[in-house]
């Protein structure tokens, strides 16, 4: 892994003393590591054998003293997009060049864990919110070798129109976002499902009712469900 672009922050090592697979825990903007690994010891219950990493984005963030950023959204405005949102795309495709810089941190992540439990992709899966998903839409698919698959909360996917065309491998994916999310609108979700599964990816998109930008018990329960069955 390049010093230029390693990643640190919080781990929760496996259960049993084995590690035969990982999940990468990516958080949103503003936050750090720790926002996200307390989700981990939910999740291990259903995954005994696996280490959950929590890395800090790479940069500070630009409206807080104390969080980071994967990449900067000093332009981003919910409230414009929630109502006008057939400007949803554009407004997306506007952050995606943060987001293209910042994945050479999380795919050399991928590969350092991978070289240090001495696992194959297919045992690696990414987990996301808000901005953390928007990196693990960016990171995943465009891997030549498939990982196992992608859990994304309260987010979108950014460069839509060159999705395609960069598209190497189909992890499966399953999206969750509330519909009453403030911050980051439920279209974006419904969007990006829309994107993925045109492009042959195997997508779940679970809408809560109720659910504003957070995650919720029953997130929890898709997720730990998907990782068992594709971890497990």
């Amino acid at each position: 892994m390049s010093t230029e672009t390693s990643l640190s922050g919080p781990m929760l090592p496996a259960a049993s003393g084995t590690t035969k697979s990982v999940v990468i825990l990516l958080h949103g903007y503003g936050a750090d590591g720790n926002d996200l690994i307390g989700l981990a010891p939910h999740l291990a219950r259903a995954l005994p054998d696996t280490s959950f990493y929590s890395p800090n984005a790479p940069y500070p963030c630009e409206m807080s003293p104390f969080g980071r950023q994967w990449f900067s959204l000093a332009e981003y405005d919910p409230e414009f997009l929630r109502r006008a949102p057939e400007t949803m795309s554009g407004a997306l495709k506007a952050m995606a060049e943060g987001a293209r810089k910042s994945a050479a941190y999380v795919d050399d992540f991928i590969d350092h864990l991978m070289e240090t439990h001495d696992l194959t992709a297919d045992r690696v899966a990414l987990l996301g919110f808000s901005q953390g998903t928007m990196m693990a839409f960016q990171t995943a698919p465009r891997r030549k070798d498939q990982i196992a698959g992608v859990i994304g909360f309260s987010g979108a996917l950014l460069g839509e129109d060159v999705f395609a065309a960069e598209l190497k491998s189909r992890p499966p994916m399953v999206l969750v976002h509330g519909v009453d999310d403030p911050v980051v609108p439920i279209e974006a979700s419904r969007l990006a499902k829309e994107t993925l599964t045109t492009n042959g990816i195997d997508v779940a998109l679970h809408e809560r009712p109720g659910l504003q930008h957070g995650i919720d018990e029953d997130g929890i329960t898709y997720a730990a469900d998907f990782l068992k069955k594709h971890l497990g």
